[in-house]
């Protein structure tokens, strides 16, 4: 039975990764792969609603996002999950868990790039002192150094569409379709 390749994001908030989920899989559902995505933003606001930003919900909410990624293999091709997972012990759990077919992405933005998007308002909020768990600013929830990723999206230094390219090319590669972006047929 085919199990759906799943790419595990990692990175700031604001690094793009849900933009780039989300044209990601726009492209291969048009090109008819079975694609879900797992947004940690939508599953938190969803399901996860008891869980707060402490280090130790951080932890249990990517766990629980990795057990849905678990459950959901079997009816789909490719699974995108854009979330922070900031920390290397939650993404070597994943990995782990998931074992063949997981697959980890590196948004690499750098935190003055990302802070001045800011798209959520969280960066201002941290600035001001009104939140003081924001990942990567906060000295309780520090995101910590991915220590090997499959591929890496510099969103910093890429525009939208050459990051979606970049992980569309991988993905395609993983799950070995073969189609190129933009081919004629």
């Amino acid at each position: 039975m085919r199990r759906a390749e799943v790419f595990w994001f990692t990175g700031l908030s604001g690094a793009g990764k849900t933009t780039v989920a989300e044209a990601t899989a726009n492209q291969l559902r048009r090109d008819g792969v079975k694609t879900l995505i797992l947004d940690g933003d939508e599953v938190r606001s969803r399901v996860n609603v008891h869980l707060g930003f402490t280090p130790k919900d951080i932890i249990e909410n990517n766990r629980l996002i990795c057990d849905f990624c678990m459950r959901e293999r079997s009816n789909y091709d490719v699974i995108l999950v854009p979330i922070i997972s900031p920390y290397q012990s939650s993404r070597d759990a994943a990995r782990d868990r998931i074992g063949e077919g997981f697959n980890l992405v590196r948004f690499s933005a750098r935190l003055e790039v990302v802070a001045a998007r800011d798209t959520k308002g969280l960066y201002a909020k941290a600035a001001s002192g009104k939140i003081d768990n924001l990942i990567g600013m906060s000295q309780t929830n520090k995101y910590e150094p991915v220590k090997s990723a499959d591929i890496e999206i510099n969103t910093a230094d890429e525009t939208i569409d050459q990051s979606v390219e970049n992980l569309l090319d991988y993905v395609r590669e993983r799950i070995a379709i073969g189609v190129v972006i933009g081919q004629d047929e």
